[in-house]
């Protein structure tokens, strides 16, 4: 029951935020101190939000859990508060997420100064970007100038982070943030 206790404790936490009342009820219900009934539900937060992030399967979750050196009552306690919770804290977990903009389009434009009147031998390339991005269903723009050496730098340092990301390491992470 106090396991029982924790994991709704823990999914309150996440839906509505602190609830310090909460733990102080579950302390005297359990006959503990609050600081440990709170760091229970922080604990068992974190393991229900991280297993729900991964989306681990159940052979991962009880390989995951079985390390904690708990008996096996307690074990199928905790898998199935998160069989029964997983997709509830996912869907928390996407309403909290940032919403950042993303790429809608682009419009670039070549401008060269060619003479000014002081100088009527000259030549001054500049790039003009004008980034159109979404967010949160609207659409907002951003005017860029760069000279072209700046701009072939910038594709250099952005080609050289696509690559990046083919390496075994960046796989490896990428993998497990989905």
């Amino acid at each position: 029951s106090a396991v029982g206790e924790l994991g709704r404790l823990a999914v309150e936490l996440l839906r509505r935020g602190a609830a310090p009342r909460a733990c102080e009820t579950a302390a005297r219900k359990l006959n503990t101190g609050v600081d440990t009934i709170q760091h229970g539900v922080e604990g068992l937060m974190y393991l229900l939000t991280e297993s729900s992030k991964l989306m681990i399967s159940e052979i991962d979750f009880q390989d995951s859990i079985r390390v904690l050196g708990f008996s096996e009552e307690l074990n199928k306690l905790l898998l199935q508060l998160y069989l029964d919770n997983r997709k509830e804290i996912r869907s928390i977990l996407s309403e909290l997420a940032p919403k950042l903009p993303s790429y809608h389009s682009l419009e670039w434009r070549l401008d060269v100064q060619l003479a000014s009147r002081s100088l009527r031998q000259q030549i001054k390339p500049a790039v003009t970007m004008k980034l159109h991005l979404n967010q949160n269903e609207d659409q907002t723009a951003q005017v860029l100038q760069t000279d072209p050496s700046t701009l072939v730098h910038l594709i250099q340092q952005l080609e050289q982070a696509l690559g990046e990301m083919k390496t075994n390491h960046c796989r490896r992470i990428a993998r497990n943030m989905k």
